[in-house]
């Protein structure tokens, strides 16, 4: 890990002394996640780790931070009212937004009101929309990135695809996981590719009823793909070991600590990671998103919260991305966790997301033989139903090397059986 000092006016609230209540008393602190996936579940564990009170949201019931949560509450979180009745009634003194389906605007009245909103409700506003990051990055920050086109209509994507070439990857403004995109190839993909953005999503439609916009981006023959793990905290910005890792339709399926970067490549990683993540301000773990193309690396995208390539370092570091982030958002200082990187006498560390396919209730088998498979863990997530595609697991395992340690967890993986009743 490598630590910088905090630059001046956007590193945080006010540094002080910092003192924490006791959960579900009139002094607790209390976190309001908005959001409660699987990467939320870790970072309500690590809250309550520190003696916070932490509530629980999402658009539908036992999520899986909502398990662990001291309570929970079902909402659409893009139906303002609802949202700011929420905010009303809970009255937290840290909102940590954990999804994209949010709708931004009252996080930024809550603000203004006394909230703290974490990084901070700007950046949040930004990074729930690929149009607002990619303008400030290329176009404010001039952090170099692929070329790229945002379009309103199907007449609008054909002139994109004329004017950046193919290949070219279409991606709605608002989604995550992969949700609603594709790589067009020949002119026949440019159809199928419009409508399944406007359908995979999780974009609010305009507020006419017209379409969602997209951003079109021209292919970057990257020799590697690295999310670099920022965090911005009261004792400066700290970098964890950049990540590698596997998508497939834009959605992770392996991760890797450290990924093995030319010389000189991981300076100006830094340098592009602290630049987006200073413009953004606050404090808060940022997963930033990273093409290198020989000596050069190119700005992807940045989450403001852990990111899923990330669910590594519950194996790769004493203080995972998860604690990382607590830390960071009640206002204490990051720490220094544990070095993964070759040469510093650790093993290397690998993840490995497991995928049920289907409709129903997950029920997990042979799971002794996935633990069988040396340094194994497992995270099942509790996720209360499958309808389609969706994540429900991680191995997560350690080796001598990066390749021992991506073997032994999709060896995990691979003996993992998972049902649907």
């Amino acid at each position: 890990m490598t630590t910088t000092s905090s630059s001046g006016s956007s590193a945080g609230p006010s540094v002080g002394p910092v003192s924490l209540g006791t959960p579900l008393t009139p002094g607790a602190t209390r976190v309001l996640l908005l959001g409660s996936g699987e990467l939320g579940k870790e970072v309500a564990i690590e809250l309550q780790r520190l003696g916070a009170e932490v509530i629980a949201a999402d658009s539908y019931a036992h999520a899986p931070a909502m398990q662990v949560a001291h309570r929970s509450h079902v909402l659409d979180m893009l139906d303002a009212d609802a949202l700011r009745r929420l905010l009303a009634d809970e009255r937290p003194d840290v909102v940590v937004p954990e999804v994209e389906a949010i709708a931004t605007h009252v996080l930024v009245e809550a603000e203004a009101a006394g909230a703290r909103v974490v990084p901070t409700a700007r950046a949040t506003v930004l990074t729930m929309d690929r149009e607002g990051i990619r303008r400030l990055a290329a176009e404010e920050l001039g952090l170099p990135t692929s070329a790229y086109r945002f379009v309103d209509s199907l007449d609008d994507l054909r002139a994109a695809v004329a004017a950046l070439g193919m290949p070219v990857v279409v991606k709605p403004v608002m989604s995550s996981s992969g949700k609603g995109q594709s790589v067009l190839r020949t002119p026949d993909d440019v159809t199928p590719a419009w409508t399944l953005a406007q359908t995979g999503g999780r974009a609010v439609a305009a507020h006419d009823g017209g379409p969602t916009r997209v951003i079109v981006e021209a292919f970057v023959p990257f020799d590697s793909e690295i999310t670099l793990l920022t965090v911005r905290h009261r004792g400066g910005t700290t970098f964890c070991d950049p990540i590698g890792h596997v998508q497939v339709d834009g959605d992770y399926r392996e991760s890797w600590q450290p990924a093995e970067l030319p010389s000189g490549v991981l300076a100006e990683a830094q340098r592009v990671a602290a630049t987006v993540t200073d413009a953004l301000g606050g404090w808060g773990l940022f997963g930033v998103e990273l093409f290198v193309v020989g000596s050069t690396v190119l700005f992807s995208e940045v989450s403001p919260r852990p990111h899923d390539t990330g669910l590594v370092t519950l194996i790769s570091q004493d203080l995972s991305e998860f604690a990382l982030h607590a830390r960071a958002v009640l206002g204490l200082p990051a720490g220094e966790p544990l070095r993964s990187g070759a040469g510093q006498g650790q093993p290397a560390a690998a993840s490995c997301a497991v995928l049920a396919t289907g409709h129903g209730v997950p029920r997990f088998t042979c799971v002794d033989a996935a633990l069988a498979v040396p340094t194994a863990q497992l995270r099942l997530f509790g996720k209360p139903v499958v309808a389609g595609h969706r994540r429900v697991a991680v191995t997560l395992a350690r080796g001598g090397d990066v390749e021992q340690a991506r073997a032994r967890a999709r060896s995990a993986a691979e003996a993992l059986g998972v049902e649907l009743a």
